[in-house]
């Protein structure tokens, strides 16, 4: 089954095109193609991605993907379990159980390739879905309408020339990550960044509490550690401002002069060897407030839509939530054609209303620990951090209701 064509009268009202094949964009074709719907996913490279965050997802997610069928991706990727976190605060430290309440609320930490290219493979095997690599230029969108149509893209040949070609579809969905190059024709409101993580891989790092993400409050903002395999530990330094250079060793003194001595006594050993031998890699961190999706024939989810601090790991479970609340949104039963605009936009509205008790709260917890948790020299804030810090030593509800929040 194709949806490449060369007539926007080819493309029937059940097909779905979708950008990008990341964590949402995966589950998305994977679960539209499982519910009927013919897709077409688009992915520039489709070999085992390299990134070093979206490496822990929360229970929320971890239960969302059991909702979607999809809980077998996180079989086979050496997985670690994880209970919930460790916050360690100058000469002090406190466990934050994620609660008991209910059965199985775990999270899991892994490489991220692992788990995508696992989501990527049930796209594939998955009915009704056309999975081909190419680069999409740009949305066709109709001159009278504005209606988008579909997308032109490009592909390499055996001789490795591009052809271009165009997709058409009632419905396109835009799922290409945080630096996705279609979000400002169709978003007004800005991408932000407040920081940079600079990520290594600790080998055989003896955590203080296995199978507990540890947060480390750090002057002047936080360290994230967890585990993501059996030998492999992903430290997380954030950055505020702008990096220290690479090229000259300003980045390689900042980690053993301001962030080494801050970290556990059991880590720092781990980390002065990676430091050495591991190439340091670093990620923007960004904030980008929802938008309700209101052009016909497109629909942005996912970071492309809306992004927040990673500190506390939640944008996976909010974008496999997403696929969830789509998917109920476009049910055949509901719109059995996407073509019908009207009908889709009206349920795009509800989308947006449906995901907001969710992605609300994560979004808010993630701005507002980061902001709290990079207190730096700001005297009123270190006091607010020393006042968190105290409440979680509280324990009890103290403890379940933040942390059941955070988990999703």
């Amino acid at each position: 089954m194709m949806i490449v064509c060369a007539t926007r009268a080819d493309a029937s009202g059940s097909r779905v095109i979708v950008v990008g094949a990341g964590i949402l964009g995966s589950a998305l074709a994977a679960t539209l193609g499982r519910d009927g719907r013919n897709v077409l996913v688009i992915e520039r490279d489709w070999s085992e991605p390299d990134r070093i965050v979206g490496e822990l997802l929360q229970p929320g997610g971890v239960k969302a993907l059991q909702q979607l069928g999809l809980e077998g991706c996180l079989e086979g990727i050496d997985a670690i379990t994880c209970n919930g976190y460790a916050v360690f605060y100058p000469n002090e430290e406190v466990l934050l159980p994620y609660p008991l309440d209910k059965s199985h609320n775990e999270g899991k930490s892994f490489h991220h390739g692992r788990f995508v290219s696992n989501l990527r493979k049930a796209a594939k095997e998955s009915p009704n879905v056309t999975a081909l690599e190419g680069t999409v230029s740009s949305l066709i969108t109709c001159p009278v309408s504005d209606r988008v149509l579909g997308v032109s893209f490009s592909q390499k040949n055996a001789d490795g020339e591009s052809a271009s070609q165009n997709a058409y579809a009632p419905l396109t969905i835009v799922a290409d990550g945080c630096f996705s190059k279609f979000r400002k024709e169709y978003i007004t409101k800005d991408v932000t960044c407040s920081s940079n993580f600079v990520g290594f891989v600790l080998t055989d790092c003896p955590l203080p509490h296995p199978n507990h993400g540890h947060v480390v409050l750090a002057k002047p903002s936080p360290i994230l550690l967890y585990q993501i395999g059996t030998h492999d530990t992903r430290i997380l330094v954030d950055i505020p401002g702008k990096l220290p250079s690479v090229s000259n060793g300003d980045l390689k003194k900042y980690m053993m002069d301001v962030v080494g001595p801050q970290l556990p006594k059991a880590v720092q050993p781990s980390f002065l060897k990676a430091i050495e031998s591991d190439r340091p890699r670093s990620m923007p961190n960004s904030w980008l407030p929802p938008s309700t999706n209101r052009r016909e024939g497109v629909i942005l989810l996912g970071d492309a839509m809306n992004m927040r601090h990673p500190l506390t790991g939640g944008g996976m479970t909010v974008a496999l939530w997403d696929v969830i609340h789509l998917r109920k949104a476009l049910a055949r039963d509901v719109v059995p054609d996407l073509g019908e605009s009207t009908r889709v936009m009206a349920q795009m509205v509800k989308l947006h209303w449906k995901r907001k008790p969710l992605a609300s709260v994560v979004n808010i917890l993630a701005q507002a620990l980061y902001k709290l948790f990079s207190a730096g020299d700001d005297e009123n804030m270190k006091n607010l951090q020393k006042a968190c810090f105290g409440y979680f030593k509280l324990g009890g509800r103290c403890v379940s209701t933040p942390v059941g929040l955070l988990g999703g």
